[in-house]
């Protein structure tokens, strides 16, 4: 068999799904019962401009208010939307302060302060670019709308895999809010109120505010019984003024904070059975033995200012954003207390690892202007400028964990300044009643200063400062087309084509002090992406049944990976020639009855790393490696390889049923599953380090009354007590980390 012949095999697949998919839409467009419930049009922001999703030729996933609250029920973190949109994977080794996104298997495993990811995540239209401040909590959102493939036309650098955009429910004429308590296993605390209203003729309100809190749930045996381990305390705020004196000029301020104290991602020493990616016998969730401290802390302030003008055939919008963070965090990497060579299994490691990572310095600034057009006929277009600043520095330290005190072993730091700029337009033509042309293009300059040092080794002498200057200019652009088959039915295509600036790798901690500078401080040069992707979206049985189905292939040049760990204990950045992804999407909600609402969404992608020379430093932990060496001793080739947490498969499917009773009650069930198919943790093959699959559920019973104002619910959340190891570190012996744990509680909620 050809190496191309299980692609071809891939490729037949899809097109025998699409092939099912245009055979069903016939059958479905069947009318349904008088007076049944109709679906609310979805008003999405892809493009820019409010529009209707079914009319957007970009793959879409959106989640709504009442699905996000359900999902948040526990105070579970952004995390828990991996799995739950289509082509979404989301994984973190810090826990809630740093997720690292996937989407259409594109994302970055580096858990530098400073790495960047092809994912762009979009907070109330500004741009949330380091990796700390993506992981802000979500409440009192309007919508979450996930955009899949390249939008690098009218969102900028670094979105070569899609953008996820959340958008903040915006002050109200009337006065009016909601408060809502939860409480359950664990001492799980979510509490949320907001208020809104008027506060003069021209200026209305909103003041959001969130707590989440957990008690330590996990001993660590080595320090005698008692819980130390997994807690977390959680505050963040969001206040919002609007003035709009008239119907031409409107401006919203937006000013937000968050608070986080708790423990850092608990690594656990030989949880992998050798030989296997299964649980060791003898492991209990609750119970580890780490003899190194625990600890992580958050500070965020931001704001952003959005202001629009009517000019009459165009508006103008203005978007000032700024951001800062400061945070913490301390671990103990090894997982365990008791070293041996070779090791010997739960809680036993090769040698203790203890770090911390700090970012006592970062500023983001952001400006963008942008001119739209108003209703200009069949033609109508947008153009705008944008500039982005940030300064980070980022700070490093080791400790000697045998030693009383644990006193500081290392340091090092690293420092960057970043400036982008760019210019952008889009356009689109109705060329017919039913067809209609869109294109796009974006001008992208970006340099970057950065330096990095260690001034303390805690096995090499000091490394002198190491200054380097990537920068490098893009063009961006799109190309697509919808058609309208029908009043129901539309079809599209899309070409884009998206680029990642170029990206700097600097941990010096465990350097070997005799490499040359540019194998220390490593520089990922820019990727490039080409995507096509074409689809039919489609609403059916009269407006009960909304469909969105896409086929898609990319091929992206020079892409950035990172290796992290291995058997060196190093981190650096890589480029591989080529990356081949290709699959398949779908979005279906639905009322099936007049009580029953669903919702699925499936995904298949196959990605492929393409590059016979690449090789990377394979575990150093005992695991079995499953590719071929490279010509270094402990290096292997990657060559033909997934990339690293990229599930072939993605499910998810919701359920709610409703049971109107008396004047304005109901009783109600919605239960939510989410399956991901099994995924490498890192760039090469291990059988110990590669996550099994793993389908998680949630349970609400709830009744609710006036309308809708009250509400009273019990939740359960991962209600199968699945357990799985979700990430890995590599270097010492088999550790891993896990998923959130079962957690069962009690929910009120209040409207007024």
């Amino acid at each position: 068999m050809s190496p191309a012949t299980p692609f071809r095999h891939r490729r037949l697949r899809l097109g025998v799904l699409a092939a099912a998919v245009g055979l069903a839409l016939p059958a479905l467009a069947q009318d349904a019962a008088p007076d049944a419930p109709e679906l609310d049009a979805i008003t999405v922001t892809a493009q820019r401009r409010a529009e209707n999703i079914q009319d957007v030729p970009v793959a879409i996933t959106t989640i709504d208010r009442e699905k996000l609250e359900v999902l948040t029920a526990s105070g579970d973190d952004i995390r828990l939307l991996s799995g739950r949109l289509p082509s979404l994977n989301i994984e973190s080794s810090f826990g809630r302060a740093f997720p690292r996104f996937y989407i259409r298997g594109l994302g970055n495993t580096d858990f530098d302060l400073n790495a960047s990811q092809p994912v762009s995540l979009v907070y109330d239209g500004v741009v949330q670019e380091n990796p700390i401040l993506k992981g802000y909590p979500m409440f009192d959102l309007d919508q979450i709308e996930m955009d899949r493939g390249p939008q690098g036309t009218l969102f900028g650098r670094n979105t070569p895999a899609g953008v996820i955009k959340f958008e903040s429910a915006r002050p109200e004429s009337t006065f009016g809010g909601y408060g809502r308590i939860g409480y359950g296993s664990h001492g799980t605390l979510n509490a949320e109120g907001v208020v809104t209203g008027p506060i003069g003729e021209t200026v209305s309100g909103r003041l959001s505010v969130l707590h989440q809190q957990r008690d330590d749930y996990v001993d660590n045996t080595f320090n005698g019984a008692g819980d130390d381990l997994e807690g977390y305390r959680e505050t963040a705020a969001r206040g919002q003024l609007l003035f709009k004196p008239s119907d031409t000029f409107e401006a919203l301020l937006n000013l937000h904070t968050r608070k986080l104290d708790g423990t850092a991602r608990l690594f656990r020493a030989g949880i992998i059975r050798p030989g296997s990616n299964d649980l060791i016998s003898g492991f209990d969730r609750d119970r580890v033995s780490i003899d190194g401290r625990n600890e992580q802390n958050l500070d965020q302030f931001g704001g952003n200012l959005r202001m629009r003008w009517d000019l009459g055939r165009v508006s103008l919008h203005s978007i000032t954003g700024y951001e800062s963070v400061d945070t913490y965090s301390r671990g103990d990497i090894d997982g365990g207390s008791v070293y041996a060579f070779p090791t010997g299994g739960l809680g036993v490691a090769l040698f203790p690892s203890e770090s911390a990572d700090g970012l006592p310095h970062h500023k983001q600034y952001s400006q963008e202007f942008r001119v739209e057009s108003k209703e200009w006929g069949r033609f109508d277009w947008q153009a705008g400028l944008f500039w982005f600043n940030e300064k980070i520095d980022v700070d490093s330290f080791s400790y000697d964990t045998l030693s009383p005190g644990r006193p500081q072993n290392g340091y090092a730091r690293q420092t960057q300044d970043n400036t982008a700029w760019a210019v952008f337009a889009s356009g689109d033509f109705d060329a017919t009643d039913r067809l209609k042309l869109r294109a796009g293009v974006r001008y992208t300059d970006d340099r970057k200063d950065f330096t990095a040092e260690r001034v303390v080794g805690p096995f090499g002498p000091p490394i002198a400062p190491i200054t380097v200057h990537p920068s490098d200019s893009d063009v961006s652009w799109d190309v697509s087309a919808v058609y309208k088959l029908s009043d129901a039915v539309n079809v599209y295509g899309r070409v884009a084509k998206g680029f990642r600036a170029p990206s700097v790798q600097g941990r010096l901690m465990f350097a070997d002090a005799t490499l040359p500078a540019d194998e220390l401080v490593t520089v990922a040069d820019t990727e490039t992406v080409i995507s096509w992707e074409g689809g039919v979206k489609a609403q059916l049985w009269d407006n009960r049944l909304r469909l969105g189905f896409a086929l898609y292939r990319y091929a992206v040049d020079n892409q950035q990976l990172s290796a992290v760990g291995g058997n060196a204990n190093v981190a650096r950045l890589v480029n591989a020639d080529k990356t081949i992804g290709q699959g398949a999407e779908l979005d279906l909600q639905a009322w099936l009855t007049d009580h029953l609402f669903v919702t699925l969404g499936a995904s298949y992608n196959d990605t492929e790393i393409q590059d016979r020379n690449l090789v990377v430093f394979g575990c150093g932990g005992g695991c079995t490696m499953r590719d071929p060496a490279g010509a270094l001793p402990g290096t292997y080739r990657i060559d033909g390889n997934a990339l690293p947490q990229a599930p072939r498969n993605v499910y998810n499917l919701t359920a709610r049923y409703g049971l109107p009773v008396g004047n304005g009650g109901e009783f109600y069930a919605y239960t939510d599953w989410a399956y991901r198919s099994q995924v490498n943790f890192f760039l090469y093959e291990s059988t110990e380090f590669t996550g099994a699959s793993l389908l998680e559920g949630g349970l609400r019973l709830g009744y609710s009354w006036r309308n809708g104002d009250y509400d009273v619910a019990i939740y359960g959340r991962n209600i199968t007590d699945e357990t799985a190891i979700v990430g890995g570190i590599d270097f010492n012996n088999l550790t891993g980390f896990l998923n959130e744990p079962r957690t069962v509680g009690v929910e009120f909620k209040a409207r007024f």
